[in-house]
């Protein structure tokens, strides 16, 4: 056999594996529908079509809406999702933080698996190939009803049983609240927040912490600690809706110090970056930030600054998986690893442990549907056993390594009989928006 033969006979092999009727080039999409599954927060699921019967799955930011996904549908009808970063560098100037992010992030994740899919390949291999074949897990756990040491011994030590090896506990405002002398000063109500929530214990105005609030976290922190033992990592969840002041934040820091958590996560709020650089350059324990920043560009500053120890991107709204691992390469530059929020499906889960899979300097993925028994249900594809020891295995199927569960998602739709609905009232645009190939819609 010929040299020239046999490099045609590989390329044959090669293209035996595309999942197409015709050719990638011939590849178009014609649809963009959601399904709201309703759950600890609303998931938006993202289902785009093509002529060519493969689709990708995606879902826009925990909490978000399938509006921040659908108003792209007008600029994405007709083009090839093989041209993903055309795609998003058009997509990505209508997106923003939070939520907002939300919809350029989805599509950016279903694109990408729905090209995994065609050509056969797991989404980590296009974001260079992977570091590790399993990827740790940190498990999100809410404050106890029982707000007690006993209470939250009695949570971690349930979380530790699932064997997981990192864990993630809330201590709330409602806790300084409670604490008889815990407050000094008056409450001062959320500028975000409506009816009957109030901001406590202020943000530099209104209430302010006492050594009593912050010994009886500390009674809860030691609690926790011994519950899990050493040999387990711990981290806070969020303070950063302007909770406690900077000072107040260095104050309780100070006070864990002891119990040695893995991190503190956003002590200030999430554009002050100011306020997490003084938070973190006070403090030994970490701090970790970032589940509000939009794109390479918003963490571009925190990280050039040092103004966080671990960058913590909600891929969600980060800007999909791409864009995150440019932000975590970035950070890497500087010293600093990156964890990965994530709140969302098993379907937002699953593009997490791709893109933490192809992450050098990462450190954790959080785990958001451990209190759901319906989690598992919403997706095909997830091993009964795909947390064991608290990792996960990272699939080596192409695109995300899952496939859409009909009936666990109908069974569980924030609306009944909405599942995958048309969506043709978002074929053409609300607004003059400019299309990737440059032509404008007729």
């Amino acid at each position: 056999m010929s040299e020239s033969l046999d490099a045609e006979t590989q390329l044959g092999r090669v293209e035996d594996a595309v999942n197409t009727n015709s050719r990638p080039s011939d590849l178009r999409i014609t649809d963009i529908r959601i399904a709201v599954v309703a759950a600890n927060y609303d998931y938006p699921i993202i289902r785009i079509d093509t002529n060519q019967g493969v689709y990708g799955l995606g879902e826009v930011r925990d909490a978000g809406h399938r509006e921040n996904a659908l108003q792209f549908k007008s600029m994405l009808l007709g083009q090839n999702p093989c041209n993903i970063d055309m795609i998003f560098r058009a997509i990505k100037h209508f997106g923003s933080w939070g939520r907002e992010g939300g919809g350029v992030s989805g599509i950016e994740i279903a694109l990408w698996d729905l090209i995994g899919k065609v050509y056969g390949v797991p989404c980590y291999q296009f974001l260079g190939g992977k570091y590790r074949d399993r990827v740790r897990l940190y498990a999100d756990t809410p404050a106890p009803e029982e707000a007690t040491p006993e209470g939250y011994r009695r949570a971690l030590a349930g979380r530790k049983a699932l064997g997981l090896t990192f864990i993630k506990f809330d201590i709330r405002p409602r806790l300084f609240e409670d604490t008889p002398g815990g407050l000094v000063g008056q409450k001062t109500k959320h500028e975000y927040e409506l009816g009957q929530r109030w901001r406590a214990p202020g943000s530099g105005q209104g209430a302010k912490l006492t050594d009593r609030a912050i010994a009886r976290s500390v009674e809860i922190v030691a609690a926790i600690r011994e519950a899990v033992g050493d040999e387990v990592s711990l981290c806070t969840d969020h303070f950063g809706h302007g909770y406690l002041t900077l000072d107040e934040m260095i104050r309780l820091g100070e006070a864990w110090e002891p119990y040695h958590l893995a991190w503190i996560e956003d002590p200030m709020p999430w554009y002050d970056i100011e306020g997490h650089k003084r938070v973190a350059d006070a403090l030994r324990t970490p701090i970790a930030a970032g589940e509000e920043l939009y794109l390479w560009d918003g963490f571009r500053d925190f990280i050039e600054q040092r103004a966080i120890d671990i960058l913590h991107p909600d891929l969600l709204t980060s800007g999909g998986m791409l864009e995150t691992k440019r932000i975590a390469d970035y950070g890497e530059r500087y010293g600093i690893t990156t964890a990965l929020h994530c709140a969302g499906s098993p379907i937002a889960f699953m593009a997490n442990v791709h893109c933490a899979a192809a992450i050098p300097s990462f450190l954790a993925l959080e785990h958001h549907g451990l209190d759901l028994p319906f989690w598992e249900s919403l997706v095909t594809g997830l091993p009964a056993d795909y947390m064991a020891d608290g990792y996960v295995v990272v699939p080596d199927r192409p695109g995300l390594g899952v496939d859409l569960n009909l009936e666990g998602i109908e069974a569980n739709l924030r609306t009944p009989g909405t599942m995958f609905l048309p969506t043709d009232e978002w074929n053409t645009p609300k607004l003059g928006f400019w299309r990737p190939d440059n032509r404008w819609p007729e």
